[in-house]
């Protein structure tokens, strides 16, 4: 991808970016309440606060000057403050981005290492007892609720077995490398089960295709053992289609997994969404569902750019 390719990819995505921003600010104002109904019902904030509060953040202006007003600060870098903490929302996000990251980051790794080898030996060994192993552990990972598992996982080593903590990033007191990884053991294997089961079928079916071809074929009659042909010539090819998944898949690790990180309170963006939800803090929601926006764009410029890495017959003009 060249350079002038790559920058009218970003340029397009300023008007998207616009118009996402348009329709989740509506959505998000169509909601019952407001962003300061959590606080009419506490007796000692007066009438005159809350009034106080809504000039202050702005919402005594009408809709379309308060998204003016929003969008313009936002895109310059200026994403206002919490009304939940008062905090400026760009720290709060600061704060959640590591560990959402570490977690992210860590799931991201395990399912790759894991879910394209299992995809590859389920292709080649097609319709054997290891087959259908993996197609059955597959379907059983895409059905199953990641809610029920992580509760499970939990019951089973940390309340029975009690080999790993429950929840948290950190023992209280603690800030060795050891205990933050015993305490990511848990959140990043469910976040990683439900993408290897996706992921393995995804390459499986890419891989028997690609397995099919002419040029296959004749890499075999040539005399190339069987793992020259798998990895060397179908390989390249049958990643292509699994680009998109996973590139997909990293925008969501990126903007945060909200159900790990809520079951096993996990100090990240998903546990901030929820809270700021639950909260309706509306600066904070704004930002972490814009952001979420801009890393699915992005994550599909980097898949672009993928493809072209991975199949030099890819050119972009």
């Amino acid at each position: 991808m060249n350079a002038a390719h790559l920058l009218k990819r970003l340029l397009g995505t300023l008007p998207l970016l616009l118009g996402v921003s348009l329709l989740l600010f509506g959505v998000l104002h169509l909601a019952p309440g407001g962003p300061l109904d959590v606080y009419a019902d506490n007796p000692s904030v007066s009438p005159e606060a809350l009034a106080q509060m809504r000039v202050a953040f702005g919402l005594d202006q009408p809709l379309p000057v308060q998204y003016v007003s929003w969008v313009t600060a936002f895109f310059t870098g200026e994403w206002g403050y919490s009304i939940r903490t008062a905090r400026p929302v760009s720290q709060e996000i600061l704060e959640r981005l590591g560990p959402t990251l570490i977690l992210g980051g860590t799931s991201f790794a395990l399912s790759l290492l894991i879910a394209l080898p299992l995809g590859i030996v389920s292709a080649v060994r097609r319709y054997s007892g290891v087959d259908y192993l993996i197609t059955f552990l597959s379907f059983l990972g895409v059905s199953m609720p990641v809610f029920w598992l992580a509760l499970m996982l939990q019951l089973l080593f940390a309340v029975q077995w009690r080999v790993l903590p429950s929840a948290g990033i950190q023992t209280i007191g603690s800030d060795s490398v050891l205990d933050l990884l015993r305490h990511l053991i848990l959140p990043a294997c469910i976040l990683a089960f439900a993408s290897v089961a996706g992921w393995s079928r995804y390459m499986r079916s890419s891989m028997v295709e690609v397995l099919g071809q002419d040029y296959v074929r004749t890499a075999r009659a040539k005399g190339l053992t069987a793992g020259k042909v798998v990895y060397r010539h179908a390989l390249r090819n049958a990643l292509i289609p699994i680009i998109t998944v996973v590139a997909l898949d990293f925008a969501t690790i990126l903007s945060g997994a909200v159900i790990t990180e809520t079951i096993f309170a996990w100090p990240g963006i998903g546990r901030l969404f929820i809270e700021s939800m639950n909260g309706r803090d509306y600066p904070v929601l704004m930002a972490l569902m814009m952001a979420g926006s801009f890393a699915l764009v992005l994550s599909n410029l980097l898949a672009d750019l993928a493809y072209a890495a991975v199949d030099p017959r890819i050119r972009y003009e």
